[in-house]
């Protein structure tokens, strides 16, 4: 039985009925609801001018994040909460932000400025639970998914806190939570228009039967792929499954055998997490896509999805991680290297889901490093994205693991090259035959981001680096070797 999509928006509740199941956020709020604050711009979640705010409850608990709405299906909004700028105030009273804005010339054309606002808004809502202003760092990486072509991002960044220094603007939390309550379901959502089904099981049960029915449906957690296939190359996905409402897959915790993460955890909380057991992935954490991305995205799916250039495979394949496949017949686990059979092809039964991502502590003698490269610092795709991780124990490498994106069609394992470091003397003997093999390892190919010959080079570079910063025989290694500092030196040269 067919339920309608509900949600809050601009203070009103909106039923949906009649929309197809493919309806993004973004083309009903301009063309069915005629809210034409929310601009659109590239469609892919790239530009950030059509930005949102989206409240839900999670676990009793309201949770406000910015959101792309080019990539959000309507139907994922169902209980949900939908925020855009014309609902932050209005000429006779004008939000903080609003007027920051005017006061510090934070806008000149004005296309991306209304995304702009929803970004800096769902960082102004943190300043409670933060008890201080925001750093300009921390608004950086709040709005580095926003695009300006012509304003320029000093006097928003100005504004930001600017605004922050005024006096609050309230925001009832509690009527907003009793709002979602009111519509929240007791059991599964199913919307189904023009033929086409969406499925939104509660429990892992549900889900597992739904999936072993109707195993050809296309599994759907925050949709920041899936959105492209939609708006972009304009597929024939059939039903949908969202494992979204799934309580099980939002579990995610340390114990003495690892970091559990369920498949539906989002990046930007995955991420957080592993950061607290290997903080070398903060660099990589705050560049992987842009905050509304993830806010949306899961690691689950990412690491479904089967990209060979996606960012989170290299140093999970690393840290040796493993994966948890289930379906109605059981539960499996396997390396995750082994998941990637050939490009987009995974080790995946068609009724079986990923469910948990188990990821190893660190020994007290490990080493790990990953860096990734692109063309731009933000919003971009790697060229080539690798991580090293090996212990050293009385000068010599051992439990030696390298994984790499953008060398090869899946996430892969640069097994020659650590054979060739296993239990050698970390030296520079051993960094030279290393080099050799890494060189040898991979067979990549050119196309736009980067030359075959480039990414060879790269691989060879950063392993040069991970032995500058990690070995006993380097003077370096004690440095501070970070992109910003290899740009400052390259500036100075």
């Amino acid at each position: 039985m067919s339920s309608p999509i509900r949600f809050f928006h601009a203070s009103q509740l909106h039923t949906v009925s009649d929309q197809p199941v493919t309806r993004t956020l973004l083309q009903y709020l301009r063309e069915d609801a005629h809210c034409t604050s929310v601009k659109e711009g590239c469609a892919e979640g790239d530009c950030g001018a059509c930005t949102v705010v989206v409240g839900e409850l999670c676990n009793g608990e309201l949770q406000m994040r910015s959101a792309n709405a080019c990539l959000l299906p309507l139907a994922s909004l169902h209980g949900k909460a939908v925020f855009t700028a014309d609902q932050l105030g209005d000429e006779q009273k004008p939000h903080p932000l609003q007027e920051a804005m005017v006061s510090c010339h934070g806008s000149q054309c004005g296309f991306c400025t209304p995304g702009f606002m929803m970004s800096m808004w769902s960082v102004y809502l943190q300043r409670d639970s933060r008890g201080c202003p925001a750093s300009r760092e921390e608004i950086q990486q709040a709005l580095s998914g926003n695009l300006c072509r012509c304003t320029g991002y000093r006097p928003v960044i100005d504004a930001m806190q600017v605004a922050e220094q005024a006096p609050e603007h309230p925001f009832d939390r509690q009527a907003l939570s009793t709002q979602l309550a009111g519509i929240a379901d007791a059991g599964d959502f199913h919307y189904s228009a023009q033929k086409q089904h969406w499925y939104a099981p509660k429990t892992m049960d549900a889900l597992l039967r739904l999936r072993h029915a109707l195993p050809e449906a296309t599994l759907v957690a925050g949709s920041t792929d899936i959105g492209l296939w939609i708006t972009k190359q304009f597929r024939p996905l059939g039903d949908f499954i969202s494992v979204a409402k799934v309580e099980a897959l939002h579990h995610c915790e340390r114990s003495d055998e690892g970091i559990f993460i369920g498949a539906a955890v989002s990046v930007e909380q995955a991420y957080r997490a592993c950061l607290q057991e290997y903080p070398e992935l903060s660099e990589l954490a705050d560049r992987f896509a842009s905050l509304p991305v993830r806010n949306t995205g899961t690691l689950g799916g990412n690491i479904a999805n089967g990209s060979p250039i996606g960012d989170s495979m290299p140093w999970l394949i690393a840290l040796g991680t493993r994966i948890e496949l289930t379906s109605i017949n059981g539960t499996r686990q396997i390396p995750l290297e082994a998941f990637y059979t050939g490009y987009r092809q995974k080790d995946l039964q068609a009724d079986e889901v990923v469910s948990r991502i188990i990821i190893p502590l660190r020994t007290s003698a490990s080493l790990f490093r990953v860096w990734k490269i692109s063309k731009r610092i933000d919003q971009d795709i790697s060229a080539v994205c690798i991580a090293f991780s090996a212990t050293l124990n009385d000068g010599r490498l051992q439990h030696v693991r390298i994984g790499a994106g953008g060398v090869a069609a899946i996430p892969a394992r640069a097994r020659q090259t650590e054979a060739v470091l296993e239990g050698s003397i970390w030296d520079q003997a051993a960094l030279e035959k290393a080099c050799a093999a890494i060189a040898a390892e991979f067979t990549p190919l050119s196309d736009m981001r980067a030359s075959a010959a480039y990414r060879r080079q790269l691989c060879v570079n950063l392993l040069k680096r991970f032995w500058l910063e990690t070995s006993p025989a380097s003077d370096a290694k004690d440095k501070a070797l970070s992109l910003t500092a290899y740009a400052a030196a390259g500036d100075q040269q």
